[in-house]
């Protein structure tokens, strides 16, 4: 695999990084560890310019080519933030936060772009400038979409910005991506259901929410079922369900459900949300009960620049020979946010055989570091070629 030979003499250093990330996991926007340092080792790195608090704990370090004749900048982006959830890998750089751990590979994400970096910062064999974006809070957050608020992109001047993502079950070293629409719209909601209470041997006496809001959740799996196109891609699930009392001779007063709603195009997602309001809203008030609906839109679609795919796509066959074409996924990704800012594109990299991503024994594979930093280093080069 013709990864870049520096990469192959930095790549304990950076497993080291990593590894010390892996340790000391850090939630959403409170990555102050993270930031710092990763703004330590860039300025140590001699970028040029290093700035922190961008989208809050945010980083970005500017790196100048040898010559700057076409005037434009590049950004890479890494996320720092980690999963609540308890580690059980067992490794012995396992997370030494309880109920914290990087469960996603932010970890990896973030040396790989740091190793990068010091590559770029060394060489500067590019024509313009790079920015290397370090972001918070991937994990729900927003933190892509604070970082752009924060005027990220007009600030440095970015033209097109670039992204990548470990992904278990692809073969390390390997790349995989798609143009257009990639990631989805991850919505949430929030519903209340409010009945009568009293004594479960007199229900005649009450209004009944549980029953109500049982088939609110029969009813809204109807919006896949028989409203979208079956052509269009559309998940809408309940994930939580709780009563306001857990007595066994108690009906409630209320119940409070929680959800997300994953679309891949607006239409659908206009209908989605649409159809969960009416639905909740006509079948409680079938039962008797009131209904409150709390929908937030939360990540839009990722969608990659079809130009900017192509140049992802050849970036990754320089670094391993071929790139497939990745499935279109229902997760989300608020790197979403920076490619409806600049045009950009996001790529898969392999993980080899491990456990899926956001689960307790799920770890970032190392030997996939030198083809990740290859990546990014490559996608800089080549978009701002010397001349």
């Amino acid at each position: 695999m013709p990864v870049r030979n520096r990469f192959a003499e930095l790549h304990d250093e950076i497993t080291a990084w990593r590894r010390d990330f892996h340790e000391n996991p850090e939630l959403l926007f409170d990555v102050h560890r993270t930031a710092g340092i990763v703004a330590e080792k860039l300025k140590a790195f001699g970028c040029d310019e290093v700035v922190t608090g961008i989208g809050r704990t945010g980083v970005v370090g500017i790196i100048r080519g040898r010559t700057d004749t076409s005037g434009r900048t590049v950004g890479l982006r890494a996320d720092m933030d980690a999963l609540p959830i308890e580690e059980a890998t067992g490794v012995d750089y396992a997370s030494k936060v309880p109920g914290m751990m990087h469960a996603c590979g932010h970890d990896g994400h973030t040396a790989m772009l740091l190793g990068a970096a010091r590559y770029l910062a060394e060489t500067r064999n590019f024509d313009g400038t790079v920015a290397v974006i370090f972001q918070p809070a991937e994990e729900g957050g927003g933190g892509g979409r604070e970082m752009v608020d924060d005027g990220m992109m007009d600030r440095f001047g970015i033209d097109e910005v670039y992204g990548m993502h470990n992904w278990p079950g692809m073969p390390v070293g390997t790349f995989a991506i798609r143009p257009g629409a990639f990631f989805a719209a991850t919505d949430l909601f929030e519903v209340t259901v409010e009945g009568k209470g009293g004594h479960a041997a007199k229900p005649h006496e009450t209004v009944d929410p549980t029953v109500a809001a049982c088939h609110v959740v029969l009813g809204l799996q109807t919006i896949a079922s028989r409203n979208a196109d079956p052509n269009n891609e559309i998940v809408v699930s309940v994930t939580s369900f709780q009563t306001s009392s857990t007595a066994f001779n108690v009906i409630p007063q209320r119940v409070r459900m929680t959800g997300t709603v994953r679309t891949l195009d607006e239409g659908t997602h206009d209908l989605a949300e649409e159809r969960l309001k009416d639905i909740v809203t006509h079948v409680a008030a079938a039962f008797g009960c009131s209904a409150k609906v709390d929908y937030v839109r939360n990540y839009p679609v990722m969608s990659n620049a079809e130009t900017e795919t192509e140049h992802a796509i050849a970036a990754a066959r320089k670094v391993s020979g071929d790139c497939s074409l990745a499935e279109k996924t229902m997760g989300g990704e608020d790197f979403a946010f920076m490619l409806n800012a600049r045009p950009g594109a996001y790529i898969l990299m392999g993980n080899g055989d491990t456990a899926k991503v956001h689960s307790p024994d799920y770890n970032f594979n190392d030997e996939a570091i030198p083809a990740g930093c290859s990546w990014y280093v490559e996608m800089a080069e080549s978009r701002l070629p010397v001349v």
